[in-house]
Order: structure tokens, then C-alpha cells, then sequence
């Protein structure tokens, strides 16, 4: 058997390539760079021909007859259910991709992804075996790894947290400067660290440079999204294009569920659908040793600054469109060999962040688009942050870029990898419907007990969720709502956390809608419940990673509360400072078509309440 192989066997090289099969690859590699320089200088030719003056290109001059038009013959029964400014927004005059350069769509993106592979083609094929490593072997890596030495020691750490407080203090003082709710929206992250290091599994091993760094990078990330235009347009256009790939996984849920159970946002059906649709992707990444190449060069980067290992850093990076059960898989392989710490990471990030998936459903409530992405950038960083502080690493990691062995697929064609993808992402989406049923089914009883049982001592209406709400009514004035909104946002995050994000961002539209918040109270809100912190998410995740690593079961059970806390201090923390840096605090509505992006109507959304 290949397992009794001796070291000798198992370390010999492979021999190289055949002269046949090395010309085979050369002539398809020249063949790939003819054919997208002469599409490129074809796409080039067409967009400046393309007359910009067309009808394609310029709007009707008199939309108001448009108007009069569609709504008297084309209104169907369907869509007067809903009012004449909805259905005109959805049908608004859109311009030919020609027309204008959009670096997010058309030509411009064209431009920018021809740009992007050729630097990295460069990188990878001129300056990285010339140049390159070299330059790593001789400078880069002594310098970072002095670095890294010099900074885990606790003095520095210590030095580093003092500036890093004293410059965010300063900065942040300076927009609270004339606004009392903001004052006090400084005293959210400091509450949920003092917090976090209270009930810290090892309180002598938390790596306050991790921390650190971690906050910061939270912090910045805040202020990239929420303050720097370019910023906010980059990230909304990367989660625009994510939400649209996943999208994709719909036309195959359709052809085996049907219209309607997908048109009504069946759980298991119409969401789980996605997880088959990125398994079978990344298990074909693995087999092209993409992900590989994505490991090393992402986890390298994130571990020299933030400190991480390589699967942590890029599990928290992934969530940052991807769900709980879908992140993991660009990490599968590696889950078996993980420290119980990085294990509470992956748990954290996974409950800090929402998915790309179900971002047309919240917008559909009333959230906003922007906020939504910036709460779940903000939280890639910060779940790296607030996981070391309530789960310190004290194992030795075998996940650093320096000693990670990167796996090669087990697979001997793309079609087999497309294969063991699907055949492992049904383990996961069994295991994941299963714990759902059972935790929200253990929750509601224990809501119906707590009821009950204040029922039989004169007192209505008093239940779990009642209780937990007046917990939460102190976290939310320390974000820096106003105290005349707490009681409500404290029962949206409330019922965020004990039931799921859905019902709490239908409730908190509706008060939007009837304007019983205000718009700081809302945005605020917007980013605490930005995250699946909640007790079926909690069953979602022990089945997702269990299916993945069997062995590791207890140890992921044995952190997922604790990981759960920590997530939703992530999204307070970014609620916290949300509520500092937004200085327009209105919550536009008029992006809904673009997150929107699957064949449905969200009418139905409702039937969620009934399926989570």
C-alpha cells in the first residue's frame, strides 16, 4: 500500500514533464495570450465605434408618457401589488454597457481584469523566479520575521496598544467632538474588550498584538467603507460580483426544486443550494492548485501584519461574502490539523459576518446596501481580533505560511473534482438542515417555558425573548444609540440572537418604515445584527465543520458558544464605531435591483419567517 512507501520513496521527485507534453503546453499558453490580446484589442475597437449618441444610450425625453404607458397596459396582477415608484425603480432606463466606461461593469472592468492578470502573469513568470525570490530569501523574509519576533514580546504589544488607543482615541474624539451619542459610542469597544479579556479562556497567553492589530484593522476598514468614496465603491462592486456568481447556484435549485419552492425562499432548498454550487468551485480550485496559491500568498500577508495563521486569515476573509458553510471550504483539507484556538476563530469569523447570499433579503427589509458590506468587511479583521482575546492560542500551529504543506487534490480530473465537491457538500447540507430543526425547535420551547411560567404569577407577555432584550438594553446604549431607541434596538439584537437576523431585520424595517427610530438608531442597528450569531446558525455550524473533519467534533462543539459571544461582540465593536463615522446617517433604498440578482420575487420573502 502507498502508506508503507518508505521517507526515501515518498521524497522522490517526480520526473519532469515530457519534451511532447512541455511543447503541448507551451504552444497553448501562447495560443491563451493570442486570443485575449486580440479580444481585448476587439472589445477596445468596438466601444470606441459604439455611438454614444444612440437610443441605447440617451433616456426617453418624456419618461412621465413612459410611465402613463407601462402602467396602463403592462401593469400585471402581479406587480399591482406593489406601489407605481417601486415598479418604475425596478424598470428604470439602464444604458448599454457600451455607452460609458464602469470600472465595475462592461468595458471598464474589461480594462481592469486584462490589467490585473497581466501584472500577476508578470509577477509570476518575469520578477518572481528572476527577481523575486531572491529579494524574499534575502531581505523580505528576515525582516518580517524580526519583526514579528520583535513585536509578540508583551512590552511592545503593550507600547503598540497604548499608541494605537491613544491615535483611535484621538481621531474618533475628534468626530465626537459635538455629538453626546457619539462620546458615548467610544465606550462600546472599549466595554467589549474589558469584556472579552474577562472571560478569556487563558488570560496570560492573549496575544495583544493580534488584538491589536486586529482592532485597527477593523477600525480602518471602517473608515475606508464608510468615509473614503473609492473604498466604499471598490468593496460594493467586489460583493455585487460575489452575489452574482453565487446567484448562479439558482438555476440548478430551480431545475430540481421548481419555481415555487425557490420563489418562496424555502430554507433547505432555495439557500442551501449555493453550498453544493461552492463546494464543486473550490474542490475544482484545489484540483488547479488555485486555492493553493491563494493560501500561501493571502495567509503570508495577513500573518506578517496581523499576526494570524494562514487558515484563519483566510477563513475571515472568505466570510466576508461567503457564509459559515461555505468559507471552510476553501480550508477543508487543513481543518482535520487545526489548534482548538484556530478552530474558535474559524467558529468567530463565521458568526461576525452575514453571507453575499441573503444580502437581497435584507436590503428588501429596508437595510442598506453600503452598510451591509461595510459591516461585513469590518468584521474579517475584528473576528481575527476578538477571537484571540476570548480563545488565545497556546498550541503550536501547523497552519503557518513557514510550515503549512500545501495539499495537492486527491482528484484525477476536473470532472472527479466537480464530483467529490458535490458528493461532500451533501453531507454538509444534511448535517446543516438537521441541527437547525433542533435548535430552533429547543428555542422556541424554551420561550414558550419562560412564558408560561410568568403566566401562572399574573404577568403577560413576559418571554426568553422579552428577558434577553432588557440584557441587551445597556450593549446598545454603549454603541451609541440614544436612550429613548434602546428599548427597541435592544429587542431587535435580541431577537437577532435568540431567534435569527431575518425576523430582526423585518422588525427593524418596519420600524423604519414607521418612523419609530431615528436614522442613527437604524444604521446602528443595521450593523449590530449584521451577523449569524444566532442558535441555528450555531447548529449550521458544528454540522458544516463536522462534516468536514469527523474527528474534530468535540473540540468544535466545545467552542462554538464561546465563538458565538465573540461574533457578536465583532459586529457591536462594528456597530460602535459604524455609529461614530457615518456622518449621513439616511439609508438609501434605490440600490435594491442590484443585490437582488436571483429570478425571484422577494415578495415572498415572508415564507422565511416560516422556514428558518
Amino acid at each position: 500500500m502507498a502508506d508503507t512507501d518508505t521517507p526515501a520513496a515518498e521524497g522522490e521527485e517526480k520526473p519532469p514533464p515530457s519534451k511532447a507534453k512541455r511543447i503541448t503546453y507551451l504552444v497553448l499558453h501562447v495560443l491563451l495570450h493570442i486570443i485575449l490580446i486580440f479580444y481585448f484589442i476587439g472589445a477596445t475597437v468596438v466601444y470606441i465605434l459604439y455611438d454614444k449618441d444612440s437610443d441605447d444610450c440617451i433616456p426617453p425625453e418624456n419618461p412621465a408618457e413612459t410611465t402613463e404607458t407601462v402602467e396602463n397596459s403592462t401593469l400585471s396582477e402581479t406587480t399591482t401589488e406593489v406601489s407605481a415608484e417601486r415598479f418604475l425603480a425596478e424598470n428604470e432606463f439602464k444604458p448599454n454597457i457600451l455607452c460609458n466606461i464602469n470600472w465595475c461593469h462592461g468595458y471598464g472592468f474589461l480594462i481592469f481584469m486584462f490589467v490585473t492578470f497581466y501584472i500577476l502573469w508578470l509577477y509570476y513568470w518575469v520578477f518572481k523566479p528572476y527577481v523575486g525570490i531572491k529579494l524574499y530569501n534575502n531581505y523580505l523574509e528576515p525582516a518580517i520575521d524580526s519583526w514579528i519576533v520583535f513585536s509578540r514580546k508583551w512590552i511592545v504589544s503593550g507600547v503598540m496598544l497604548a499608541v494605537v488607543v491613544s491615535v483611535v482615541v484621538a481621531y474618533l474624539g475628534y468626530e465626537c467632538r459635538s455629538d453626546t451619542n457619539k462620546v458615548i459610542g467610544l465606550m462600546g469597544p472599549l466595554c467589549f474588550i474589558l469584556i472579552g479579556f474577562a472571560v478569556s479562556k487563558h488570560h496570560k497567553s492573549v496575544q495583544w498584538r493580534i488584538v491589536t492589530h486586529g482592532l485597527l484593522g477593523q477600525l480602518l476598514l471602517g473608515i475606508i467603507c464608510l468615509r473614503v468614496g473609492f473604498g466604499n465603491a471598490i468593496f460594493h462592486c467586489f460583493g455585487e460580483k460575489v452575489v452574482t456568481f453565487l446567484s448562479y447556484a439558482q438555476y440548478g435549485a430551480r431545475f430540481v426544486y421548481g419555481d415555487r419552492i425557490c420563489d418562496e425562499f424555502v430554507f433547505a432548498f432555495a439557500i442551501l443550494a449555493v453550498v453544493f454550487f461552492f463546494s464543486v468551485i473550490s474542490s475544482i480550485m484545489y484540483y488547479l492548485g488555485w486555492m493553493q496559491f491563494v493560501l500561501n500568498s493571502f495567509g503570508f500577508l495577513l500573518q506578517a501584519t496581523v499576526g494570524t495563521t494562514v487558515c484563519e486569515s483566510v477563513n475571515a476573509a472568505g466570510n466576508v461574502f461567503l457564509s459559515m458553510s461555505e468559507s471552510p471550504l476553501l480550508i477543508r483539507p487543513y481543518i482535520i490539523i487545526l489548534t482548538v484556538s484556530e478552530l474558535h476563530t474559524i467558529c468567530t469569523s463565521g458568526y461576525a459576518s452575514v453571507s453575499g447570499t441573503v444580502f437581497g433579503a435584507y436590503v428588501y427589509f429596508g437595510a442598506s446596501p453600503a452598510y451591509l458590506i461595510s459591516a461585513s468587511v469590518m468584521a474579517a479583521p475584528g473576528a481575527l481580533a476578538f477571537s484571540k482575546l476570548f480563545y488565545p492560542e497556546t498550541e503550536e500551529s501547523m497552519t503557518r505560511s513557514d510550515n503549512i504543506q500545501i495539499e495537492k487534490s486527491p482528484d484525477s480530473s476536473i470532472m472527479d473534482a466537480a464530483a467529490s465537491g458535490a458528493a461532500a457538500a451533501l453531507l454538509i447540507v444534511l448535517g446543516i438542515v438537521a441541527n437547525i430543526i433542533a435548535f430552533l425547535a429547543i428555542v422556541s420551547f424554551l420561550n414558550a417555558i419562560v412564558e408560561w411560567t410568568f403566566e401562572l404569577i399574573g404577568l403577560q407577555g413576559i418571554t426568553m425573548l422579552f428577558l434577553l432584550s432588557q440584557i441587551f438594553v445597556p450593549f446598545v446604549f454603549v454603541m451609541g444609540v440614544p436612550w429613548y431607541d434602546c428599548q427597541d434596538i435592544a429587542l431587535i439584537v435580541a431577537e437577532k440572537s435568540l431567534i435569527n437576523e431575518f425576523i430582526a431585520y423585518k422588525h427593524l424595517g418596519e420600524l423604519m418604515n414607521e418612523d419609530k427610530v431615528d436614522a442613527r438608531s437604524s444604521a446602528i442597528a443595521t450593523f449590530a445584527i449584521c451577523g449569524f450569531a444566532n442558535p441555528g446558525s450555531l447548529g449550521i455550524l458544528i454540522a458544516a465543520l463536522s462534516a468536514m473533519a469527523p474527528s474534530r467534533r468535540l473540540d468544535i462543539t466545545n467552542v462554538a458558544i464561546r465563538a458565538y459571544f465573540a461574533g457578536s461582540f465583532v459586529s457591536f465593536t462594528s456597530a460602535s464605531l459604524a455609529g461614530i463615522l457615518i456622518q449621513d446617517y439616511s439609508t438609501p433604498r434605490s440600490d435594491l435591483n442590484k443585490f437582488i440578482s436571483l429570478p425571484t420575487d422577494m415578495r415572498h420573502l415572508d415564507h422565511i419567517m416560516l422556514n428558518m
